[in-house]
C-alpha cells in the first residue's frame, strides 16, 4: 500500500501540468467593440461649407471727375430709392508756379488797358454819333422850307447811321474787353488752389437707384474723384441668398428644388432649397494641394425667413447639408463594420460568443453610417472596427 502512495502523488503532478498547460495554450477570447443592427431614419446627404451673399448689388460711381464732398452714409446705413448718397462739384483750378502767376497778372493788365481803350473809344463815337443826329435834325427843319437839298440830307442821313452803326460796335468791343478782363482776374482769383465758396458753383447730387442699405463705402472723406471710381455699395436684405461649392460629383447629383438643411451659422438649423446648379466649375486648390473641381451651387431660405431679424448678413459663414435621399425603417449598420472578402462585403456577426462571417448587401452609404439591403436581420450583435485577430468562428468578447 505505501509504494502506490509515491506513484499517485506523480499521477496527480502529472496530470495538473497538463492542465496547467492546456490552459495556457487554450485561444483567449480577442476583445472587440461591438454595435447593434438597427432600423430607423436614414438620410444621404452632402454637407459642405457656404457663404451668404446678396443676389444683386449696385456700385454707385462718380459720373464725371470732380471735387467730393465728404459722404455722410456709414456702411449699414438705410437708403431710399432717389435718395441724394452724395454731391459732386468742379474740381479747384490748381496753383500757378511763380512765373506763370507773373504772366497772368500781365494778362489781366493787358486786358484791363485794352478795356480802357475800348471805352474810350465807345465815348468818341458815341459823341460824334450825337453830333450827327443833331446835324441830320437840322438839316430836317431847312429841308423842310426848302432852305437844302434832299442829296444834302440823305447824305446827313447816312452820316448818322454809319455813327449809329459804329457806336454799336465799340459797344460790343467794350463788352469783348471786359469779359477778357473778369477772364484774367477770375485765373488770378482761383488760380491758388482753393475751393470755390459754397452756393457760387452748381454742384451734382448722386442719387440712390434702388432703396436698400449701405454694404461698403469706399470713399467718405471730400478729395478729387476720378470719372467712374466706386463710392459705395448697395444691396437689398431681402435679396440674401447662399452659395455653397460643391464638388463635382456631388453637384452633378443636384436638382432645383431639393431640400436644404442650413445649420452652424449661430441659431437654430434651417430650412431652404437649392434655386439653381451654377453650369460652370471652376479648379480649387484643397488644404493637402490637390486640385478639386467645384461647382457653385446657389441656395435660397424659405419664403418666410428674414435674414435682418436673425443678424445675417452678406458674406457670413454656414454650413448646408443638401438632402439627395432619406427614408424611414431602414435597416443600417456602422460603416466601419463592414470589410471586403473575395470581393464581397461582410460583417462579422457575434453568435455564442464567437464571431462569424457574413456576407451582406449594402445599399446607400451616408458617412459613418450605410444601408444594408440582406444579410442581416434588426437586432443582431456585429463586430465594429474589427482588427486581424478577428477571424470566422473566433471566440470574442465584448468591451461595450
Amino acid at each position: 500500500m505505501n509504494r502506490w502512495i509515491p506513484r499517485l502523488g506523480l499521477t496527480l503532478v502529472t496530470i495538473s501540468l497538463v492542465a496547467l498547460l492546456a490552459w495556457a495554450l487554450w485561444p483567449t477570447a480577442v476583445p472587440v467593440t461591438t454595435a447593434t443592427v438597427a432600423a430607423g431614419r436614414f438620410t444621404e446627404s452632402v454637407r459642405e461649407e457656404g457663404r451668404t451673399r446678396l443676389r444683386d448689388t449696385w456700385h454707385v460711381s462718380a459720373p464725371i471727375a470732380g471735387f467730393l464732398q465728404r459722404v455722410t452714409l456709414e456702411v449699414g446705413d438705410p437708403v431710399e430709392a432717389d435718395e441724394t448718397l452724395f454731391r459732386l462739384e468742379p474740381s479747384p483750378v490748381p496753383a500757378l508756379d511763380a512765373r506763370t502767376r507773373q504772366q497772368a497778372e500781365d494778362s489781366l493788365q493787358a486786358a484791363q488797358a485794352r478795356l480802357r481803350t475800348a471805352e474810350a473809344n465807345l465815348d468818341t463815337v458815341r459823341a460824334d454819333r450825337r453830333f450827327a443826329e443833331a446835324e441830320f435834325r437840322r438839316y430836317q427843319q431847312l429841308h423842310s422850307r426848302n432852305l437844302v437839298s434832299t442829296a444834302e440830307l440823305e447824305q446827313r442821313r447816312n452820316q448818322r447811321d454809319r455813327l449809329v452803326a459804329l457806336e454799336n460796335a465799340a459797344s460790343s468791343g467794350v463788352e469783348v474787353a471786359r469779359f477778357e478782363a473778369e477772364s484774367a482776374r477770375a485765373l488770378l482769383d482761383v488760380a491758388s488752389g482753393q475751393r470755390i465758396a459754397p452756393g457760387d458753383i452748381p454742384e451734382l447730387e448722386v442719387r440712390a437707384p434702388v432703396s436698400g442699405i449701405v454694404l461698403s463705402r469706399y470713399r467718405c472723406c471730400e478729395g478729387s474723384v476720378a470719372a467712374g471710381e466706386p463710392i459705395l455699395e448697395l444691396g437689398r436684405p431681402s435679396d440674401l441668398e447662399i452659395q455653397v461649392d460643391l464638388l463635382s460629383m456631388d453637384a452633378v447629383r443636384l436638382r432645383p428644388g431639393m431640400p436644404v438643411r442650413l445649420t452652424g451659422w449661430g441659431g437654430d438649423a434651417l430650412d431652404g432649397q437649392v434655386r439653381r446648379v451654377e453650369p460652370a466649375g471652376f479648379t480649387r486648390i484643397s488644404a493637402l494641394g490637390v486640385d478639386e473641381q467645384r461647382v457653385p451651387v446657389i441656395v435660397d431660405f424659405e419664403a418666410d425667413f428674414t435674414p435682418q431679424a436673425h443678424g445675417l448678413g452678406s458674406g457670413f459663414r454656414i454650413e448646408a447639408e443638401f438632402v439627395l435621399w432619406e427614408a424611414d425603417g431602414i435597416l443600417q449598420v456602422p460603416t466601419s463594420a463592414l470589410f471586403r472578402h473575395q470581393g464581397e462585403w461582410h460583417v462579422f456577426a457575434i453568435d455564442q460568443g464567437r464571431a462569424w462571417r457574413r456576407a451582406v448587401v449594402i445599399g446607400r452609404r451616408q458617412g459613418l453610417v450605410t444601408q444594408v439591403l440582406s444579410g442581416l436581420e434588426p437586432g443582431e450583435l456585429i463586430v465594429n472596427h474589427p482588427g486581424e485577430r478577428v477571424d470566422d468562428g473566433v471566440r470574442v468578447a465584448r468591451q461595450d
